[in-house]
């Protein structure tokens, strides 16, 4: 069975840190664009950051961006999301994800193998 499972989730105060993992069993990933997305509540689930199969490129939401780090290893399967300076409206449901190919990769449509979600929540 393939599964993508998040951990690292918790509260932090704002101005914090938070390093999520996403683990991979089941298949290997080392060959496919991996990506976060986040839920808050009532609202959709949106794109947070992807990394190609390589690691060498990365693209961030513009809500992220200088405060986020994608990362993979390969070797270990592993998918790393590194969450600094953290604002309350941070807080959500993260998930990982598989792209799968399609229009962009900024869709979550063009993603599978979701992940269950760690809980992120940041207090003022």
């Amino acid at each position: 069975q393939v599964q993508l499972v998040e951990s690292g989730g918790g509260l932090v105060q704002a101005g914090g840190s938070l390093r999520l993992s996403c683990a991979a069993s089941g298949r290997t990933f080392s060959a496919d664009r991996m990506g976060w997305f986040r839920q808050a509540p009532g609202k959709e689930r949106e794109f947070v950051a992807t990394i190609s199969w390589s690691g060498v490129s990365t693209n961030y939401a513009d809500s992220v961006k200088g405060r986020f780090t994608i990362s993979r290893d390969n070797a270990k399967n592993t998918v790393y999301l590194q969450m600094n300076s953290l604002k309350p409206e941070d807080t959500a449901v993260y998930y990982c994800a598989a792209y799968i190919g399609g229009d962009s990769y900024y869709y979550t449509s063009t993603y599978a193998y979701w992940g269950q979600g760690t809980q992120v929540t940041v207090s003022s």
